[in-house]
């Protein structure tokens, strides 16, 4: 962990609504900035609700959509919005995390030509030329408030990931009623994403003090109020608590980040698993490995979630009954993974060292694969 005194940058974008009701906020700022030309990124469900944005003015261009989000983008996809986005002025991501990545990639490629190769990695990406407003729908990756971006290679499902404060939206709207639609199980799924989150980065190698803060917060926002919104999806103060839980995860993602439990929940996607669910999946097995490593912060973390942290056995107990709770399947086979995969799922796993380098725990191939086993 870094001391107090290390310094640390924290990126924010410069306009930020958060509550219910926010969304009406975006027209006039839109207006007000003059943007005519709107292009939305978002899933089927959002784009069908796109009149919500209230960007449809006496006065105002069309508003263009690229409604066909689905799953975890791929290259084709981004090749397919940054194509339809040609003459915006303004990108808006609304929906989830993969929406809202894809909006970031295409701010900052819509009118050059650049592929992503040219710009992906750290600090690649061109400064926009357009907008960007980043509108979340659920309460989980927190990709609203982030500077980074990832893309599924569909050839080896590996995640591309890039990263540049050009990313960084111009404004972001955090309006908990949009997230009052969304299913128990996709609310279950992407709150302990949140929570995986806030737990990474807090247990991280670089953890530092300023970030720790927010993500004890955040999962104490989870451990408060995850259950309620599944329970009632109409809890407006579970959705709010869940969308500000989103909010810190994103904010603890730019300056540390995540590490092995997005890097072992990774290849999964190839099973066509949502973000979401895989990190579920994964998240207690990872955090009882560190747990040793991490006594004081685990506890914490248990203490948050309501479960005890003696032993690491008692960890990983308490928290797969937490995701239990929330109805959801924890067996890796009860979501399509084949047991003949798993040791190859180790090594690609294995091979994500941006994440598993700043782990509390070194974890070779053969622990991850006994991670895979006792999760499967």
């Amino acid at each position: 962990m870094l001391e107090l005194t290390n310094p640390i940058e924290l990126q924010r974008p410069p306009v930020l609504h958060f509550g219910a009701g926010t969304l009406s906020r975006l027209a006039d700022w839109a207006e007000t900035r003059g943007f005519r030309r709107p292009f939305v990124v978002a899933d089927p469900v959002n784009a069908a609700r796109i009149d919500r944005l209230g960007l449809d003015r006496p006065g105002s261009g069309k508003v263009a959509c690229f409604g066909d989000v689905t799953g975890e983008p791929d290259l084709p996809m981004l090749e397919r919005a940054v194509a339809a986005a040609q003459g915006a002025d303004l990108v808006i991501g609304f929906g989830g995390g993969s929406a809202m990545d894809l909006a970031k990639l295409v701010a900052v490629m819509v009118g050059r030509d650049v592929q992503l190769a040219d710009i992906s990695g750290p600090n690649r990406a061109p400064a926009r030329e357009v907008g960007l407003a980043q509108i979340p729908t659920t309460a989980g990756t927190g990709s609203e408030v982030g500077t980074r971006a990832l893309i599924t290679d569909p050839e080896t499902y590996a995640k591309i990931a890039t990263e540049s404060v050009h990313m960084l939206a111009d404004i972001a709207i955090i309006d908990p009623a949009l997230t009052e639609s969304v299913p128990a199980f996709v609310t279950a799924a992407t709150g302990v994403d949140a929570m995986a989150h806030c737990v990474e980065a807090y247990t991280s190698k670089r953890a530092h003090p300023l970030i720790d803060a927010y993500a004890l917060q955040g999962i104490q926002l989870v451990g408060k109020y995850l259950k309620r919104a599944v329970d009632d999806g109409s809890d407006t103060e579970a959705r709010a608590g869940l969308s500000l839980a989103a909010f810190y995860g994103g904010v603890c993602l730019g300056p540390v980040n995540t590490t092995a439990g997005h890097a072992v929940s990774y290849p999964l996607a190839r099973y066509k698993i949502a973000h979401g669910i895989a990190n579920a999946l994964i998240f207690p097995h990872v955090l009882a490995a560190n747990a040793d490593a991490t006594a004081e912060k685990t506890a914490h973390v248990g203490a948050a979630l309501g479960f005890e942290t003696g032993s690491a056995e008692q960890v990983l107990d308490g928290a797969m009954e937490f995701c239990r709770a929330l109805q959801l399947d924890m067996r890796l086979r009860a979501h399509g993974v084949p047991k003949e995969d798993l040791a190859e799922m180790a090594k690609d796993a294995h091979g994500i060292r941006r994440l598993l380098d700043w782990n509390p725990v070194d974890l070779g191939v053969e622990d991850i694969l006994a991670i895979y086993e006792r999760a499967w």
